[in-house]
């Protein structure tokens, strides 16, 4: 786990991933063939929101090849590009992981998550029980229409950035630069973080 990941960012409200969990994440590492980083952002508006979110956590885990280094804080946010209070509020957070598996098998693996959770795509930007986005894998940037990478959209969203940036202040998102200055330019209204909602690493 790098530097940033144990010592934590200044944020008091972001609590640090103790050394005990640190060392056996580590240690499973040694089960990954060189792995690759991968920045995950998951989110719900529909159901038991944060239960959910926790499933997707412990789902990713339990992926072969899968090893979740970090998890943010929770924040509430607003729906984006619907009209202000035409549907539930999302909890938002975003997940570090290092994985084998090359980026095509990991979107899969979202996708089958999101099912999992009963995930409807009947409508862009329509509520869902679960959102599982690949933000950025590894340093690839990719204009394949099935998986664009980094996210086409991660750059301008609040609600990537700013838990990303939590769990990881020194972060980059390839081809846009570090996540600090993309988040000094969007706004943060309706991004609210949720202190009394937490989100564990899987044991």
């Amino acid at each position: 786990m790098t530097a940033s990941f144990t010592q934590g960012p200044s944020d008091p409200t972001v609590q640090p991933v103790p050394a005990s969990v640190v060392e056996q994440v580590d240690a499973a590492d040694t089960t990954l063939s060189n792995p690759k980083r991968a920045v995950i952002s998951i989110g719900s508006n529909l159901g038991n929101r944060l239960e959910t979110l926790q499933g997707a956590i412990d789902a990713l885990e339990d992926t072969p090849g899968v090893r979740i280094k970090a998890v943010s804080p929770v924040y509430e946010t607003e729906p984006w590009g619907v009209e202000p209070g035409s549907q539930p509020s999302y909890y938002n957070a975003v997940v570090v992981l290092k994985t084998t598996l090359p980026p095509s098998s990991l979107l899969e693996r979202a996708h089958a998550v999101e099912e999992a959770f009963n995930r409807v795509r009947d409508q862009r930007w329509g509520p869902r029980t679960l959102d599982v986005d690949i933000v950025a894998y590894a340093d690839v940037v990719s204009a394949d229409p099935r998986l664009t990478l980094p996210h086409p959209r991660a750059h301008e969203r609040a609600f990537v950035l700013v838990p990303w940036h939590d769990v990881d202040p020194d972060a980059q998102l390839p081809g846009r630069g570090a996540v600090a200055e993309l988040l000094g330019a969007v706004p943060r209204d309706g991004v609210e973080a949720r202190k009394d909602l937490e989100l564990r690493l899987p044991e």
